[in-house]
C-alpha cells in the first residue's frame, strides 16, 4: 500500500474512531502519520527510481539537507531540512513527500484539556472555494472541535507595527537598510545560515505564527494551537529550539482540505460566525511585496514628515532570494528595506495551496480592500490586545516585547 493510500486510510480510521493498522509493508509510513515530530518535514518514502538520479534531488535542496546516511543511501537530515519544497519538487519519481500532522492534531483535538485554536495564515481567503468567507470556515473549524479560529493576520498587523518602529529607529541615512524578519522562513533560514553577516541588519522579531501562538498560550496557558496554512517550512519554524512549544501543530491547507473531506464537513454550506478583526495591512502578508507595503503604509502614517520614508525591494522565489542577498552584500543597492519570499508570488504561491497562484493574490488582494481598517496604527484591536499581553504603550511593546521577539 502506498503512502497516500495508507493515510487517507489512517485519516478515515482516526475520524470514525477506530484504531490503526499495525504492521506489515506500511508500519513506518504509519509511524511518520502517527509521530510526524520523529521525522523531517520531508520524507523520504523509498529509494530513488527517478531517471535523473538520486543526487539530482539532493543537488536541488537549498539547506544542503539530503545527505548519506552510515549505509550509503541518502536520507533527509531533520537538523537541516527547512521544508522549502524544492526537493519535492525536483524528485521525478515522487519518493519525496511532505509529512502529514493531521492523525496528531485529531488526537490532540479530541483529549484537549483546554481551548482548541486554529491559527489560519493570511493567505487563506479564498483557498477553499470563492463561498467560503471567514465566518463559514470558522464554523467549520468548529465543527471539528476548535473552539475557535484566530486571523494570523491580527499578528501581522503587530509584527508589521514592530517592523515599523524598528525601522524608525534604526534606518535614518541612505546607507541603513533592514532586511525583514517576520514572514518567511525558508528566507529567514537563507539569511541565517548562509548570509550570516546580514543577521545585525534583520530586527529580531518573530513570525506572526509564533507570534499568534505565544500570544493564545499567554492568555490560554492550556491552550492547543494549531497554524494553518499553505508552507511546509512552517513545520519546520514551529519546531526551532528557540520558538517551540508557541504552536504544537501545522497543518497545510491541503491536510485541512482531507480533513473536511473525510468528515464530510462542507464549509460552503455552513453558517457565518463573524469575527474579523486585522487591518488591510495584516492581510495582504500573503502575497510578495505584502510586508513591504505595510511597513512602509505604517511609517509613513506614524511619520509624514520624515526624510527616509521605506523604499523597498522584493525578491520572489528562491533564485531571486539569492540574487537580492549577494547584490545587498556588494553594497550594490538603492533600497533601504528588503524583503523575500521563498516561494513564487509569496504564501499565496506555496507548495499546499489549494489554488492557482494569480487568483490567491487577487483573493488575497480583495480582502484586504475590504479591511475596515488600513493600517495596525487605525486597528483599535492592536492596542486591545497588546494591552492584555501586559503592555502599557508603545513604547513598552518595543522595549519589553519578549512575546515578539527571537534570538537569531
Amino acid at each position: 500500500m502506498d503512502f497516500e493510500r495508507v493515510y487517507h486510510d489512517a485519516l478515515s480510521r482516526a475520524l470514525r474512531g477506530e484504531g490503526q493498522r499495525e504492521g506489515g509493508e506500511q508500519e513506518r509510513q504509519l509511524d511518520c502519520l502517527l509521530h510526524p515530530e520523529k521525522y523531517p518535514p520531508v520524507l523520504r518514502l523509498k529509494d530513488c527510481s527517478c531517471g535523473a538520479g538520486e543526487e539530482h534531488c539532493a543537488a536541488a535542496c537549498l539547506f544542503d539537507a539530503i545527505v548519506r546516511d552510515e549505509q550509503g543511501k541518502l536520507t533527509v537530515d531533520p537538523e537541516r531540512c527547512s521544508g522549502c519544497g524544492a526537493c519535492i519538487e525536483a524528485c521525478k519519481s515522487g519518493n519525496l513527500t511532505a509529512s502529514r500532522d493531521v492523525l496528531p492534531v485529531l488526537d490532540a483535538l479530541k483529549h484537549a484539556k483546554g481551548p482548541a485554536f486554529a491559527l489560519i495564515a493570511p493567505a487563506f481567503h479564498g483557498q477553499f472555494s470563492s463561498e467560503v468567507t471567514p465566518g463559514k470556515l470558522r464554523t467549520a473549524f468548529k465543527q471539528l472541535g476548535f473552539t475557535g479560529m484566530v486571523e494570523v493576520a491580527l499578528f501581522a498587523d503587530i509584527l508589521t507595527l514592530k517592523e515599523a518602529l524598528e525601522f524608525d529607529r534604526h534606518v535614518n541615512s541612505q546607507a541603513d537598510f533592514q532586511l525583514t524578519s517576520c514572514c518567511c522562513p525558508v528566507w529567514i533560514s537563507m539569511i541565517r545560515k548562509q548570509y550570516h553577516e546580514l543577521m545585525g541588519h534583520v530586527p529580531g522579531a518573530v513570525s506572526p505564527m509564533i507570534a499568534a501562538g505565544r500570544a493564545v498560550k499567554q492568555l490560554h496557558p492550556d491552550a492547543l494551537t494549531v497554524f494553518i496554512g499553505p508552507c511546509i517550512a512552517k513545520k519546520a519554524e514551529a519546531r526551532e529550539a528557540d520558538v517551540a512549544g508557541a504552536v504544537d501543530y501545522v497543518l497545510t491547507f491541503q491536510e485541512i482540505r482531507d480533513i473536511f473531506q473525510a468528515a464530510d464537513i462542507r464549509p460552503e454550506k455552513l453558517e457565518e460566525t463573524q469575527r474579523d478583526h486585522s487591518s488591510r495591512a495584516g492581510r495582504i502578508y500573503a502575497h510578495t511585496g505584502g510586508v513591504s507595503e505595510a511597513v512602509r503604509a505604517t511609517v509613513a502614517q506614524m511619520h509624514p514628515e520624515r526624510t527616509i520614508q521605506v523604499n523597498a525591494v522584493q525578491a520572489d522565489g528562491v533564485p531571486a532570494c539569492r540574487a537580492l542577498i549577494e547584490t545587498i552584500q556588494k553594497g550594490d543597492h538603492r533600497a533601504n528595506f528588503f524583503e523575500g519570499m521563498g516561494c513564487q508570488g509569496g504564501c499565496v504561491g506555496g507548495p499546499k495551496v489549494l489554488v492557482e497562484r494569480e487568483r490567491g493574490r487577487e483573493n488575497v488582494e480583495r480582502y484586504g480592500q475590504q479591511a475596515q481598517y488600513k493600517t495596525p496604527l487605525d486597528n483599535p484591536y492592536v492596542p486591545e490586545l497588546l494591552r492584555r499581553l501586559g503592555f502599557s504603550s508603545v513604547d513598552a511593546f518595543l522595549e519589553h516585547s519578549d512575546i515578539f521577539v527571537r534570538e537569531f
